[in-house]
């Protein structure tokens, strides 16, 4: 495994190069680490170099962010990773921000993209992620960090799941709330994400893109990546019928083989 740093950003390569073998770039949510994508890794291993990065802000990287913050930033960003590495074109597979800095790079450097994977993407303001981020930000404000981890696997996760992981949700509280980024930073990002949109300019997009979708997302309605997938000029559209906003990491099999399948086929 290579890391590095990039105008801030932390960066790991996995899988080094080999004749015939892409690239995929990953891209996460949010949260903005990339171990978030620690279930899709040994999938993607077996026909992919991999790189992982910390968005901005977040994680092992630089804590601050670019002024003013968007998502065509977020976008940028993985260009300077691709630069770092000397990379010209890659797939991109980003979840929720990550797939919405995905859009947004296809369209700023759409010759730097081959395909795209977007997992619970939107391309414009929605009533009910605001609502949820609203309240996500009231839980930050109003009552602290600790608050609004201990809150956030009831937006990523079905309450069966929940219920059945309870011991390895509050492990991982402990490091959220270690690692959480600066408030101010938090706050930042989302409301980049409240702003971000580009519906009219999904036309443009002139890449493959996998719009990969939760029927019982908690965060992002299904009728989201429903309008993606029929304003996007080359999308395809899957929907698994459970796992919640997280289902990368709930039906992390199924996913699997889903983005494997479309990043290796013609």
């Amino acid at each position: 495994m290579q890391s590095g740093t990039v105008d801030g950003l932390y960066y790991e390569v996995h899988g080094g190069p080999a004749a015939g073998r892409e690239t995929v770039v990953l891209s996460a949510g949010l949260g903005g680490s990339g171990a978030f994508w620690t279930p899709q890794m040994a999938a993607l291993l077996s026909r992919f170099q991999v790189v992982l990065y910390d968005h901005r802000g977040t994680g092992r990287g630089v804590r601050t962010l670019t002024q003013p913050h968007t998502v065509a930033a977020m976008g940028d960003d993985i260009v300077k990773v691709m630069d770092a590495l000397g990379l010209d074109r890659a797939h991109v597979v980003g979840h929720a921000a990550g797939g919405n800095a995905g859009l947004a790079m296809a369209l700023d450097h759409p010759g730097r993209m081959a395909k795209l994977v977007v997992v619970n993407g939107w391309s414009r303001p929605d009533p009910h992620i605001q609502r949820c981020f609203d309240t996500r930000l009231a839980l930050l404000n109003n009552t602290g960090i600790a608050a609004y981890v201990h809150a956030q696997p009831l937006f990523l996760y079905p309450a069966d799941w929940i219920s059945a992981n309870n011991a390895r949700l509050e492990a991982e509280e402990i490091h959220h709330i270690h690692g959480f980024p600066d408030p101010d930073v938090m706050r930042a990002r989302i409301q980049a994400l409240l702003a971000f949109d580009i519906d009219a300019d999904l036309p443009r997009i002139a890449c493959p893109v996998l719009v990969s979708a939760s029927a019982d997302d908690m965060l992002v309605p299904l009728s989201c990546s429903r309008r993606l997938a029929e304003r996007l000029p080359d999308a395809t559209l899957d929907i698994a019928p459970w796992g919640g906003h997280g289902f990368t990491v709930t039906a992390a099999e199924g996913f699997n083989a889903t983005v494997v399948s479309f990043l290796v086929g013609a």
